[in-house]
């Protein structure tokens, strides 16, 4: 059986000229996936809401009709009459509320844009296992019908020596369940590589063949330099940890803008009123028209607590996103600490692996030798072949294992491109 190449299983793919690279299946993800849109539109409302809470600053325009039909007039008052009215009210002062509320408004829309970078790495690390499950199969494919070819061959043997009284029929018949067990494993990963493949044109959201796919990214062991500023890398740039701290500063503007409700608000408020001694104004034989301007001062000296309350909530809320970005501090300065350990095993385990290869395939080699020569058992020989089956499949397990540690660590550190 032929060694596996030391990360390209498959040596034989065709070579397309327009192959899918991971990187621009990370990209076509990004755009075509409707979680990111999702998010797009979140980036959106919390552009609205600052438009909301700007609208504070703008003053307000109210028109009134109103019409009355009494039982009998007064002095004052005819039996039918209308007032049509209307009203400007601008607020100058509310103790600093709008301005605090805007800041908040902002920040939860930074907010808003850090949830969109963290949902776009995820994807990105969830099309990178993809396609790395994409590679597993295919090569645990090539380990079965290597596999399956050594078996044919034994089998198709054991038939000749048999037909010339070799051996006898027992053992062809072992040959032969061998060999039909091979041929089920070959079928069996044939339909997980096909399984595989459409699990990743789903996190693509978009066709793929897999003739597109060469695999050129496994075919060299992937490298991590200055491991050791990798923690300040991620405490610097992870997207969750910023959304802790942006909330953060948000709810710490609320608390800023709650203390607005100890201060006095003041209001200019112009009035027009137009009376009429008729149902339509305008149209009766007395009307009264009033313009008036007023500045309005109030102020709140009692409303049950309830401004101490909403004080002491937002500062608890402070204080609680705090401990929730303490607590994701370390625990993802603890996986990452955790990928780095594998990652290290894995690498070291290649090499490992490997050699097993070699001595399965000396010991195969030798085994079936043996057998012919009447020196070694049947037994010995399916043997020799499990043990060689069973380091390919280590071979590629630990291949695996490299590049799954490797990618997830580029996610602990937002290290995915992105789409610029």
């Amino acid at each position: 059986m032929k060694m596996l190449s030391f990360f390209l299983v498959l040596t034989l793919i065709p070579q397309v000229v327009f192959a899918l690279t991971l990187e621009q299946m990370q990209r076509a993800a990004l755009e075509n996936r409707a979680l990111v849109k999702r998010f797009e539109t979140e980036i959106e409302k919390g552009a609205e809401n600052i438009r909301i809470a700007r609208g504070e600053y703008y003053p307000s325009l109210d028109i009134l009709y109103n019409t009355f039909t009494i039982d009998e007039a007064t002095l004052t008052e005819r039996r039918e009459n209308s007032i049509f009215s209307g009203i400007v009210t601008w607020n100058i002062f509310a103790g600093f509320k709008d301005k605090y509320s805007i800041k908040s408004a902002e920040a939860r829309k930074e907010v808003d844009m850090l949830r969109l970078s963290s949902i776009e790495q995820d994807i990105q690390l969830s099309v990178a296992l993809r396609y790395l499950a994409v590679f597993f199969q295919q090569s645990r494919q090539e380990v079965a019908e290597d596999t399956f070819k050594t078996l044919e061959g034994l089998y198709l043997d054991s038939k000749n020596r048999y037909d010339v009284g070799l051996l006898d029929r027992n053992a062809v018949l072992k040959f032969k369940v061998d060999f039909d067990n091979a041929d089920l494993a070959v079928k069996r990963e044939k339909a997980d590589l096909e399984k595989a493949l459409y699990l990743l044109a789903r996190e693509v959201d978009q066709t793929i063949s897999y003739p597109q796919l060469n695999f050129n990214e496994f075919q060299v062991p992937p490298a991590l330099e200055d491991k050791e500023d990798y923690e300040q890398v991620m405490l610097r740039s992870r997207s969750e940890l910023k959304v802790l701290e942006g909330l953060a500063v948000a709810a710490a503007y609320n608390v800023d803008a709650e203390y607005g409700d100890y201060y006095p608000q003041f209001e200019l408020v112009g009035r027009y009123r137009k009376y009429d001694d008729s149902l339509l104004n305008g149209r009766g034989e007395f009307t009264d028209e009033e313009l008036r301007a007023e500045l309005v001062m109030s102020y709140n000296l009692f409303e049950g607590f309830i401004d101490e309350a909403e004080i002491a909530r937002a500062k608890a809320e402070v204080r609680s996103l705090k401990y929730d970005l303490n607590e994701l501090q370390n625990s993802l300065k603890t996986e990452l600490k955790n990928l780095f350990v594998d990652y290290d095993i894995s690498l070291a385990n290649v090499a490992v692996a490997r050699e097993d290869i070699t001595f399965a395939e000396e010991n195969l080699r030798i085994t079936e030798l043996k057998y012919k020569e009447g020196l070694q058992r049947q037994l010995d020989l399916l043997d020799a072949v499990s043990n060689l089956t069973r380091a390919q499949s280590n071979y590629v397990a630990v291949v695996r294992t490299v590049f799954e540690n490797y990618f997830r660590i580029i996610r602990m550190i937002e290290g995915f491109p992105g789409r610029s």
